[in-house]
């Protein structure tokens, strides 16, 4: 597998928005994530629940940012900026790294978030 492809192809359905599809489309059944703020989600179908959810109380996407991804060997690093208004009328404003560890099947098994 192409991980640069697959890689590119994902940040691609992210940067529009499609955060949910993303997951569904690229995340083997037993990945799991983390972040920064000590989240973990462990296993496909909780983090497109998790994501269902936060992309549920999303009012307007004020932007999202591909700023760049870079790929060695089975790990891909995405650099993001996310700019969204939420229906509560906070203001969720991420500036991220996203690294991702795919298997050999082209699907990602590790995906852990850092504060840029």
């Amino acid at each position: 597998m192409d991980i640069r492809t697959l890689a590119t192809e994902m940040d691609s359905i992210v940067a529009q928005g499609a955060i949910v599809e993303a997951v569904e489309k690229f995340f083997a059944e037993e990945a799991n994530t983390s972040d920064y703020n000590q989240v973990t989600t462990t296993g496909k179908a909780q983090m497109v629940e998790k994501m269902t959810g936060f992309a549920g109380a999303i009012a307007k996407v004020n932007g999202i940012e591909l700023h760049r991804t870079i790929v060695d060997g089975n790990v891909s690093a995405s650099e993001f900026t996310f700019d969204f208004l939420m229906k509560d009328n906070s203001r969720v404003y991420w500036h991220e790294i996203i690294r991702r560890i795919w298997n050999n099947e082209g699907k990602v098994v590790h995906e852990e978030y850092f504060n840029a």
